[in-house]
């Protein structure tokens, strides 16, 4: 399905401190699950010789972004003896050790971690793939082989866990378990796998079965989703062989639309806007759907169309009114309506000279510009409009630890609170103050 001065730094610790600490990010693409970040003051430019990290940790191997909320900071990796940074599409199994770790936000000192035995037989092996998930005084991780946790955040204890291989008696899909979970008020909403458990919701409290819902040959690795849509909040699970809506209360079908994945390859979230659902994966998977005004039911508009939407692998696209922008399987930046498919532009620069596959840019609105988090580690401040693409500032926040097709890669999504952004590779989590 990849460093301290000391003046400077004092100086943007009392800035960070002084920003509201209603700038947490508290999992998967942050607090509303939209990639967008609202500081008090937004950036247009870098200094001259670049940005200082206020902290670096050092950690381990892992794609799973950071979680950031008040004072702490939490992430996950994986520790083993052999040798992790593989890029291919075998199984070829490993043991070593995922671990959780509390971050205090101020020093980057571990406060507590937590750690078990796992064996790995998954592609791409270096890591966990999922953003820890804070809610209220507890959080919530799950690992690539299905482990799945509920600590007290501020203590690390273990309130409960599953093994989700285990109990819905399953093997990992080949990417391992990436599908970031959800919580839907008293609920833990996240992919599972087995016979009649595609997704299930667990009593967040409890860690005890709520619902299940789907049998699919394979689990996938869409996240679940909920939006509101034919008068009724709809749960949207899309797997290698359909796009489902469920009742996210019981998890009974609303409406099912065929979708057919190449090596059960459907990774992004659907995204929504008004009547429109459209959702698109590897080789040119593309997908349209209509949803009812009325009632919850919906419709296929048009499928694998060449040269309409996208296809996206490793960045979840956003939409803004009725464009949605997102990083195609291409290697490139683009936009298009979602109504039509129609493409408005697309561009490779943010991530490279020329459109390599699986080209990564992971993107965040803030007011009127974005901040691009590409593969080589680098920061870029952008305008992004249904007219193009405009370059304001570009600066280097991390290296690329890891490999994918042949070229060295970072292919971990980023934090932003505090006025910082926090980002991590396979050796160091950092925390970078943006001036």
């Amino acid at each position: 399905m990849r460093k301290s001065l000391l003046i400077a730094n004092l100086i943007l610790t009392c800035v960070g401190s002084s920003l509201a600490r209603g700038e947490d990010w508290p999992g998967w693409m942050g607090p509303s699950r939209d990639n967008q970040w609202k500081p008090q003051t937004v950036p247009s430019s870098f200094p001259e010789g670049g940005l200082k990290a206020l902290w670096s940790t050092k950690i381990a191997g892992g794609y799973s972004g950071p979680a950031v909320v008040g004072n702490r900071v939490y992430v996950t990796d994986m520790v083993t003896q052999a040798d992790a940074k593989v890029d291919n599409f075998g199984r070829k199994a490993f043991d070593g050790n995922e671990r959780v770790h509390c971050i205090d936000d101020e020093s980057g000192k571990v406060l507590w971690t937590h750690e078990y035995p796992v064996t790995y037989a998954i592609s791409y092996p270096a890591g966990p793939r999922c953003t820890p998930i804070v809610d209220g005084d507890r959080l919530y991780t799950l690992g690539a082989e299905g482990d799945l946790f509920c600590f007290e955040a501020a203590s690390g204890k273990v309130i409960w866990s599953q093994k989700l291989k285990s109990v819905y008696k399953t093997d990992s899909p080949l990417w391992g378990y990436a599908a970031h979970p959800l919580i839907d008020g008293d609920n833990l909403i996240t992919l599972a796998g087995g016979e009649g458990s595609q997704a299930v919701a667990l009593n967040k409290k409890t860690g005890q079965e709520v619902w299940r819902f789907g049998a699919a040959k394979e689990t996938g690795y869409s996240p679940p989703t909920i939006i509101q849509a034919g008068g009724v909040r709809q749960l949207i699970l899309a797997n290698p062989q359909a796009v489902n809506s469920v009742n996210p209360e019981n998890g009974k079908l609303y409406w099912s639309i065929p979708y057919l994945a190449d090596n059960g390859s459907i990774i992004m979230s659907p995204v929504h806007s008004g009547k429109y659902l459209f959702i698109g994966g590897y080789s040119n998977r593309n997908l349209l759907i209509e949803l009812a005004s009325n009632e919850p039911k919906a419709k296929e508009l048009w499928r694998n169309q060449a040269k309409k939407g996208m296809s996206p692998v490793n960045v979840q696209p956003m939409v803004i009114g009725n464009i949605v922008y997102g990083c195609d399987q291409s290697g490139e930046l683009m936009a298009f309506e979602i109504a039509t498919g129609n493409r408005l532009w697309e561009t490779s620069k943010p991530i490279s000279d020329r459109p390599q596959g699986s080209g990564t840019a992971f993107m965040v609105k803030s007011g009127d510009r974005f901040f691009l988090f590409n593969e080589s580690g680098e920061l870029i401040i952008a305008k992004i409009s249904p007219e193009g693409y405009q370059e304001l500032a570009r600066t280097n926040i991390i290296k690329p630890t890891n490999n994918a097709f042949g070229r060295e890669v970072v292919w971990c999504a980023p934090a932003f609170a505090n006025g910082s952004i926090y980002v991590r590779n396979d050796e160091q989590i950092v925390r970078v103050p943006l001036k």
